[in-house]
């Protein structure tokens, strides 16, 4: 009996230390985000200048060189709902066919939360979208964080947690530049069709990442007593 006390307790203070650095891991990465948020909701004035500048640069070079419709592509493609449905399908497979349960949950449960918090993010930034030309399309709801860049870097990253078992040393790397670029390619799509001023598409990028990071490291951990064979966590 005692030694099943003792079990016990070790479990509940690993599961303990996990979720605490995991809560220590989402603090440094919102930290950024709140500032920029707090500068953005007192009209910091170098910031805000910044932004105005990069958005009718970034504009005037996609109206000049008509990159407006392969923009517009991008955007649609890389909607939220889009990309987590995409996303979901590789959860059922990697949980039906290759037994990645825990790994599965995790991903869909963080997936899912890092879509809210983004959204709650926005209402308590409350930043209009940038003034943009009359011919390129116009976005709507709040600015502030890019609500593409944040769940777009969550689900590319996800899913190369989720995956990472079943791939080779250089299809690991292949998946990771994937991801980056991925991510990247949306951000700035996002500021050249002057849908989200580049903070708050930084914002975003930042967000995403802290979220899987910390579910992960507050979830799973270092070393993840889930159903997955391999290393339980990248390099």
């Amino acid at each position: 009996m005692t030694m099943r006390r003792t079990g016990a307790t070790a479990v509940v203070r690993t599961r303990s230390w996990r979720l605490l650095r995991g809560v220590w891991a989402m603090l440094l990465f919102a930290l950024p985000v709140v500032l920029l948020g707090f500068a953005v909701r007192q009209k910091f004035d170098p910031l805000i200048r910044a932004d105005e500048a990069a958005i009718r640069s970034a504009t005037g070079f996609t109206v000049r060189h008509g990159l407006v419709s392969a923009l517009t592509v991008i955007q649609l493609v890389s909607q939220p709902v889009f990309v987590y449905l995409a996303a979901t399908v590789v959860v059922a497979w990697a949980w039906r066919s290759k037994k990645l349960k825990g790994r599965a949950l995790w991903a869909f449960v963080t997936m899912m939360v890092g879509w809210g918090i983004g959204g709650i993010a926005k209402l308590l930034a409350q930043r209009a979208r940038p003034v943009v030309e009359d011919s390129v399309p116009h976005a709507q709801g709040y600015s502030f964080p890019s609500g593409h860049a944040l769940n777009i870097t969550l689900a590319v990253g996800v899913m190369v947690f989720l995956l990472w078992p079943l791939l080779s040393a250089g299809w690991r790397r292949v998946a990771v530049a994937l991801a980056i670029v991925i991510a990247l390619v949306v951000g700035l799509d996002r500021i050249f069709l002057g849908a989200h001023f580049p903070s708050d598409v930084f914002a975003g990028h930042v967000l995403g990442l802290g979220i899987m990071f910390a579910s992960w490291i507050g979830f799973i951990g270092k070393t993840a007593a889930t159903s997955s064979p391999g290393p339980s966590h990248p390099a």
